[in-house]
Parts: structure tokens; C-alpha cells; sequence
């Protein structure tokens, strides 16, 4: 089975850090761009963070560049994201999937999605 799966989600309060971690099952993630999107109630997924199969290219929307950084470990079939500053605007939850097309945020181009991890970011 095809599938990845997220962990690393958690509450934390404004300003503060999580480290996501997505690992591939049943698949080489080597072979595929990987991006991070969230979801929050009542809202469409939308694309935080995307990386090259190479780490050549990374791609962040400007709600979250300079605070989250993308990075993979091709031989731990992983790609991790770091996410700094956090505001309750970052609140969701967060899955990763993969890519055949270039790196890009829209969601319709990923497929082998996860279950998700909630990342809660509140006072």
C-alpha cells in the first residue's frame, strides 16, 4: 500500500515551534516532490510547503516564508517540516502527499495523502 503518514502535531502556544515528520510507506519518496498542506475547519486544504525530489527546489506561499522551512532525508524515505513562529492562523491539520508534476502548493496535483496530524497553536 502507497500511503504516508505525518507525526509531530501537537498544541503549542504563539511563537512557538513544531517539527512535522512525513514517511513514505510501500514507495521510494526519493522519486517524488513532497509538499506539506494544512487544513483548517471549514476551509480548503491549502499548500504550505513544497520540495523537489532533489532539495533543488522548495516552495513556500508568503503566509508562511521565513517561518517554516521544508527539508527531506531521502535515505529515511522522510520529509520533515519545521515551522517557527506560530500563530493561531497556523492552526490545522497537516498532511503531506506526492507529486509526479514540478513543485507546486495545488493541492489536486498530490495523491497518497495521509491521515493528517493536528497542529493547534492557542494561548
Amino acid at each position: 500500500q502507497l500511503q504516508l503518514v505525518e507525526s509531530g502535531g501537537g498544541l503549542v502556544q504563539p511563537g512557538g515551534s513544531l517539527r512535522l515528520s512525513c514517511i513514505a510507506s510501500g514507495f521510494n519518496l526519493g522519486s517524488y516532490s513532497i509538499g506539506w498542506f494544512r487544513q483548517a475547519s471549514g476551509q480548503e486544504r491549502e499548500g504550505v510547503s513544497c520540495i523537489s525530489h532533489s532539495s533543488h527546489t522548495t516552495v513556500y506561499p508568503d503566509s508562511v516564508k521565513g517561518r517554516f522551512t521544508i527539508s527531506r532525508d531521502n535515505a529515511k524515505n522522510t520529509v520533515y517540516l519545521q515551522m517557527n513562529s506560530l500563530t493561531p492562523e497556523d492552526t490545522g491539520v497537516y498532511s503531506c502527499g506526492r507529486t509526479v508534476f514540478g513543485c507546486n502548493l495545488y493541492a489536486g496535483h498530490f495523491t497518497s495523502w495521509g491521515q493528517g496530524t493536528q497542529v493547534t497553536v492557542s494561548s
